[in-house]
Protein backbone atom coordinates (compact mmCIF):
# COMPACT_ATOMS: atom_id res chain seq x y z
CA UNK A 1 0.00 0.00 0.00
CA UNK A 2 2.75 2.74 0.86
CA UNK A 3 4.47 1.57 -2.32
CA UNK A 4 1.36 2.15 -4.29
CA UNK A 5 1.12 5.44 -2.15
CA UNK A 6 4.57 6.47 -3.51
CA UNK A 7 4.23 5.74 -7.19
CA UNK A 8 1.13 7.81 -7.01
CA UNK A 9 2.86 10.97 -6.03
CA UNK A 10 5.83 10.87 -7.87
CA UNK A 11 3.87 9.68 -10.94
CA UNK A 12 1.50 12.67 -10.72
CA UNK A 13 4.17 15.21 -9.35
CA UNK A 14 6.43 14.48 -12.50
CA UNK A 15 7.00 16.42 -15.58
CA UNK A 16 6.75 13.13 -17.43
CA UNK A 17 3.61 12.33 -16.48
CA UNK A 18 2.37 10.64 -19.49
CA UNK A 19 5.77 8.70 -19.66
CA UNK A 20 4.67 6.99 -16.33
CA UNK A 21 0.91 6.70 -17.31
CA UNK A 22 2.25 4.67 -20.44
CA UNK A 23 4.02 2.27 -18.82
CA UNK A 24 1.16 1.72 -16.32
CA UNK A 25 -1.26 0.95 -19.46
CA UNK A 26 1.57 -1.39 -21.05
CA UNK A 27 2.51 -2.99 -18.28
CA UNK A 28 -0.69 -3.41 -16.56
CA UNK A 29 0.52 -2.94 -13.44
CA UNK A 30 2.29 0.07 -11.62
CA UNK A 31 6.21 0.04 -12.05
CA UNK A 32 8.33 1.40 -8.81
CA UNK A 33 11.68 1.70 -10.20
CA UNK A 34 11.00 4.53 -12.02
CA UNK A 35 14.25 5.74 -12.68
CA UNK A 36 15.06 2.38 -14.73
CA UNK A 37 12.70 2.64 -17.48
CA UNK A 38 13.89 6.68 -17.74
CA UNK A 39 16.99 4.60 -18.44
CA UNK A 40 15.78 1.95 -20.45
CA UNK A 41 15.13 4.61 -22.99
CA UNK A 42 18.27 6.47 -23.37
CA UNK A 43 20.66 6.22 -25.93
CA UNK A 44 24.20 5.80 -26.29
CA UNK A 45 24.24 9.08 -28.50
CA UNK A 46 22.51 11.00 -26.17
CA UNK A 47 24.39 9.90 -23.19
CA UNK A 48 25.04 12.09 -19.79
CA UNK A 49 27.77 11.16 -17.10
CA UNK A 50 26.63 10.40 -13.09
CA UNK A 51 28.84 12.33 -10.66
CA UNK A 52 31.32 9.42 -10.65
CA UNK A 53 31.69 9.81 -14.48
CA UNK A 54 29.54 6.67 -15.40
CA UNK A 55 27.59 6.97 -18.53
CA UNK A 56 23.94 7.23 -18.18
CA UNK A 57 22.06 5.19 -20.92
CA UNK A 58 20.75 2.11 -21.88
CA UNK A 59 23.17 -0.05 -22.93
CA UNK A 60 23.72 -1.88 -19.46
CA UNK A 61 20.17 -2.41 -19.06
CA UNK A 62 20.13 -3.71 -22.74
CA UNK A 63 22.42 -6.34 -21.61
CA UNK A 64 20.37 -7.35 -19.31
CA UNK A 65 17.02 -7.60 -20.69
CA UNK A 66 18.86 -9.50 -24.08
CA UNK A 67 19.49 -12.53 -21.17
CA UNK A 68 16.51 -12.54 -19.27
CA UNK A 69 14.55 -12.30 -22.67
CA UNK A 70 16.32 -15.28 -24.55
CA UNK A 71 15.78 -17.27 -21.68
CA UNK A 72 11.39 -16.19 -21.27
CA UNK A 73 11.49 -17.19 -24.90
CA UNK A 74 13.53 -20.35 -24.23
CA UNK A 75 11.37 -21.72 -20.96
CA UNK A 76 7.68 -21.04 -23.18
CA UNK A 77 9.28 -22.63 -26.13
CA UNK A 78 10.86 -25.42 -24.36
CA UNK A 79 7.37 -26.13 -22.52
CA UNK A 80 4.85 -25.48 -25.65
CA UNK A 81 6.66 -27.93 -27.90
CA UNK A 82 7.92 -30.63 -25.60
CA UNK A 83 8.36 -33.83 -28.38
CA UNK A 84 10.67 -31.14 -30.75
CA UNK A 85 14.57 -31.25 -30.63
CA UNK A 86 16.69 -28.56 -29.87
CA UNK A 87 17.40 -27.22 -33.06
CA UNK A 88 13.65 -26.43 -33.96
CA UNK A 89 13.45 -24.73 -30.73
CA UNK A 90 16.77 -22.49 -31.43
CA UNK A 91 15.33 -21.42 -34.45
CA UNK A 92 12.24 -20.51 -33.58
CA UNK A 93 13.32 -18.69 -30.41
CA UNK A 94 16.04 -16.65 -33.15
CA UNK A 95 12.66 -15.85 -34.86
CA UNK A 96 11.62 -14.44 -31.53
CA UNK A 97 13.93 -12.56 -30.63
CA UNK A 98 15.93 -11.31 -34.26
CA UNK A 99 16.14 -7.64 -34.02
CA UNK A 100 13.96 -6.70 -36.75
CA UNK A 101 11.42 -8.94 -34.49
CA UNK A 102 11.90 -7.06 -31.59
CA UNK A 103 12.04 -3.24 -33.99
CA UNK A 104 8.40 -4.04 -34.92
CA UNK A 105 7.21 -4.88 -31.26
CA UNK A 106 8.80 -1.65 -30.21
CA UNK A 107 6.79 -0.32 -32.76
CA UNK A 108 3.40 -2.12 -31.85
CA UNK A 109 3.77 -1.28 -28.17
CA UNK A 110 4.83 2.72 -28.74
CA UNK A 111 8.03 2.12 -26.86
CA UNK A 112 9.54 4.58 -30.22
CA UNK A 113 7.70 7.75 -29.09
CA UNK A 114 9.80 7.92 -25.84
CA UNK A 115 12.95 7.40 -27.14
CA UNK A 116 15.97 9.53 -26.06
CA UNK A 117 18.41 9.30 -29.55
CA UNK A 118 21.21 11.68 -31.07
CA UNK A 119 21.80 10.02 -34.05
CA UNK A 120 21.23 10.56 -37.51
CA UNK A 121 22.12 7.25 -38.79
CA UNK A 122 20.72 4.65 -40.48
CA UNK A 123 22.85 1.91 -38.91
CA UNK A 124 22.74 3.15 -35.91
CA UNK A 125 18.91 3.96 -35.70
CA UNK A 126 18.31 0.22 -37.19
CA UNK A 127 19.65 -1.20 -33.59
CA UNK A 128 17.90 1.33 -31.74
CA UNK A 129 14.60 0.04 -31.58
CA UNK A 130 15.54 -3.53 -30.75
CA UNK A 131 17.87 -2.26 -27.99
CA UNK A 132 15.41 -0.35 -26.20
CA UNK A 133 12.92 -3.33 -26.53
CA UNK A 134 15.72 -5.51 -24.87
CA UNK A 135 16.53 -2.58 -21.87
CA UNK A 136 13.03 -2.27 -21.27
CA UNK A 137 12.64 -6.01 -20.76
CA UNK A 138 15.90 -5.60 -18.57
CA UNK A 139 14.07 -2.52 -16.18
CA UNK A 140 11.06 -4.68 -16.12
CA UNK A 141 13.22 -7.70 -14.52
CA UNK A 142 15.13 -5.48 -11.95
CA UNK A 143 11.48 -3.67 -10.80
CA UNK A 144 9.84 -7.02 -10.78
CA UNK A 145 11.72 -10.07 -10.68
CA UNK A 146 11.56 -13.08 -13.09
CA UNK A 147 8.62 -14.01 -12.80
CA UNK A 148 6.94 -10.12 -13.28
CA UNK A 149 9.02 -9.96 -16.76
CA UNK A 150 7.94 -13.51 -17.66
CA UNK A 151 4.17 -12.68 -17.01
CA UNK A 152 5.13 -9.45 -19.10
CA UNK A 153 6.47 -11.15 -22.01
CA UNK A 154 3.83 -13.68 -22.03
CA UNK A 155 0.64 -12.30 -21.88
CA UNK A 156 1.64 -9.00 -23.57
CA UNK A 157 3.84 -9.95 -26.60
CA UNK A 158 4.37 -13.37 -26.90
CA UNK A 159 0.36 -13.79 -26.65
CA UNK A 160 -0.57 -10.94 -28.66
CA UNK A 161 1.72 -10.22 -31.21
CA UNK A 162 3.28 -13.67 -32.08
CA UNK A 163 1.73 -15.93 -34.40
CA UNK A 164 3.30 -19.43 -32.59
CA UNK A 165 1.07 -21.91 -35.63
CA UNK A 166 2.22 -19.49 -37.74
CA UNK A 167 5.98 -19.58 -36.98
CA UNK A 168 6.04 -23.38 -37.00
CA UNK A 169 4.15 -23.45 -40.22
CA UNK A 170 6.57 -21.64 -41.77
CA UNK A 171 9.75 -22.93 -43.81
CA UNK A 172 11.92 -25.22 -41.54
CA UNK A 173 13.84 -26.38 -44.59
CA UNK A 174 17.24 -24.57 -42.96
CA UNK A 175 19.60 -26.30 -45.64
CA UNK A 176 17.88 -24.63 -48.47
CA UNK A 177 17.26 -21.26 -46.49
CA UNK A 178 20.86 -21.23 -46.18
CA UNK A 179 22.02 -22.19 -49.31
CA UNK A 180 19.88 -19.27 -51.28
CA UNK A 181 21.16 -16.62 -48.60
CA UNK A 182 24.88 -17.63 -50.26
CA UNK A 183 23.52 -16.97 -53.41
CA UNK A 184 21.45 -14.00 -52.90
CA UNK A 185 25.15 -12.66 -50.95
CA UNK A 186 27.91 -14.67 -53.49
CA UNK A 187 28.99 -16.68 -50.52
CA UNK A 188 30.41 -20.00 -50.83
CA UNK A 189 28.23 -22.41 -48.65
CA UNK A 190 29.66 -25.82 -48.12
CA UNK A 191 28.42 -29.44 -46.25
CA UNK A 192 30.68 -31.79 -44.35
CA UNK A 193 28.33 -34.62 -44.21
CA UNK A 194 29.65 -38.05 -42.56
CA UNK A 195 29.52 -41.15 -40.40
CA UNK A 196 30.24 -40.03 -36.56
CA UNK A 197 33.42 -41.35 -35.75
CA UNK A 198 33.30 -40.61 -32.63
CA UNK A 199 31.42 -43.67 -30.74
CA UNK A 200 30.35 -42.15 -27.58
CA UNK A 201 26.78 -43.19 -26.83
CA UNK A 202 25.38 -39.89 -26.99
CA UNK A 203 26.55 -38.89 -30.67
CA UNK A 204 24.48 -39.53 -33.04
CA UNK A 205 25.71 -41.95 -36.03
CA UNK A 206 26.05 -38.71 -38.75
CA UNK A 207 27.29 -35.21 -38.56
CA UNK A 208 27.58 -32.29 -40.95
CA UNK A 209 29.94 -29.37 -40.80
CA UNK A 210 28.96 -26.42 -43.00
CA UNK A 211 31.34 -23.72 -43.92
CA UNK A 212 30.81 -20.24 -45.55
CA UNK A 213 33.90 -19.15 -47.80
CA UNK A 214 36.01 -21.49 -45.09
CA UNK A 215 34.90 -20.90 -41.79
CA UNK A 216 32.84 -23.32 -39.91
CA UNK A 217 29.49 -21.77 -39.13
CA UNK A 218 27.90 -24.43 -37.77
CA UNK A 219 28.03 -28.69 -36.79
CA UNK A 220 24.96 -30.65 -36.36
CA UNK A 221 24.08 -34.43 -35.70
CA UNK A 222 21.29 -36.63 -36.82
CA UNK A 223 20.20 -40.10 -37.58
CA UNK A 224 20.28 -39.52 -41.16
CA UNK A 225 22.56 -37.45 -43.32
CA UNK A 226 19.42 -34.90 -43.84
CA UNK A 227 18.87 -34.52 -40.34
CA UNK A 228 22.37 -33.64 -39.71
CA UNK A 229 22.73 -31.24 -42.06
CA UNK A 230 19.17 -29.40 -41.45
CA UNK A 231 20.64 -28.91 -37.79
CA UNK A 232 23.82 -27.87 -39.01
CA UNK A 233 22.23 -25.35 -41.36
CA UNK A 234 19.68 -24.31 -38.24
CA UNK A 235 22.87 -23.46 -36.14
CA UNK A 236 24.80 -21.43 -38.59
CA UNK A 237 21.58 -19.56 -39.36
CA UNK A 238 21.29 -18.59 -35.68
CA UNK A 239 25.20 -18.21 -35.65
CA UNK A 240 24.75 -15.95 -38.36
CA UNK A 241 22.45 -14.29 -37.51
CA UNK A 242 20.90 -14.21 -41.00
CA UNK A 243 17.31 -16.01 -40.76
CA UNK A 244 15.46 -12.80 -39.99
CA UNK A 245 16.24 -12.01 -43.67
CA UNK A 246 15.26 -15.26 -45.85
Amino acid sequence: MLRDLRYQIKLFSSPRKEFYTFLKATTGFSPIKLRLYDLAFIHRSASSSDLMGQPINNERLEYLGDAVLGAIVAEYLYNRFPRKDEGFLTQMRSRIVNRSFLTQLTFKLGLNRFINSNTNSVNDSSHIFGDVFEAFIGALYLDTGYQGAKQFVIKKVLNVHVDIEQLERSDNNYKSQLIEWGQKNKREVEFDTHENSENSHNNLPFISVIRIDGQIVGKGEGYSKKEAQQNSACKALVNLEISETL
